[in-house]
């Protein structure tokens, strides 16, 4: 039997990041929100950023609309900060595709909806959960210094800003997975030596 030889692909990694932060302190945003259905034909990735929001972004003229978030020229980052529930609803991939595509590496809410926080994971976002009063402080911090910088240190699951330090929790394997850059096919082929050898006792 031949050797494990499988191509790793080239996906971006998290490890630290240290950005400000855009606020958007909707609670229950749904996937139909974040990137509505009728934008779903594609099967690339690519793209999809520029519909991210779209109802909210954009009115019924196709105008930008200035009052909402990513419009305002106030606040910008790698960072998206919500309202509780984030990302419910529908079980599309394609929301995670929207987000990354757009820029944003990480999101900060008080609570995921689980398949939205599997596919953000997926798609190397990491989704940091914080207590509703956490959430609250952030959001407060960002209103009042729109340029505050927030580091994202994944080694130590701590979320730093000001003088304070939170703790985070992530699944471990998906941590690897972020720190090192890998999918699920790149995990399998770092253990490529030790899938080659047990291959080897079974010739």
């Amino acid at each position: 039997m031949g050797k494990l030889l499988i191509l790793m692909n080239n996906i971006n990694k998290i490890k630290a990041l240290i950005s400000s932060a855009v606020p958007l302190p909707v609670e229950n945003i749904d996937t139909d929100q974040i990137i509505p259905a009728r934008f779903l034909k594609a099967t690339s990735k690519k793209n999809f950023g520029e519909n991210l929001f779209r109802d909210w972004r954009f009115n019924k003229k196709n105008e930008l609309n200035l009052d909402f978030v990513l419009n305002n020229k106030k606040y910008s980052g790698e960072i998206l900060v919500a309202g509780s529930n984030f990302g419910c609803g529908s079980s599309r991939e394609h929301a995670a595709w929207a987000l990354k595509d757009y820029g944003f590496k990480v999101i900060i809410s008080s609570f995921f909806a689980d398949i939205f926080k599997m596919n953000a994971l997926n798609n190397n976002i990491l989704p940091i959960q914080v207590s509703d009063e956490t959430l609250e402080i952030i959001f407060s911090k960002i209103y009042n210094e729109p340029d505050i910088k927030f580091e994202v240190d994944l080694p130590d699951q701590k979320l730093n800003f000001n003088n304070s330090s939170i703790n985070f929790d992530v699944d471990q394997y998906k941590k690897t997975c972020l720190i090192n850059g890998y999918d699920d096919i790149d995990f399998l082929v770092s253990k490529k030596e030790k899938i080659n050898n047990f291959i080897s006792l079974k010739c």
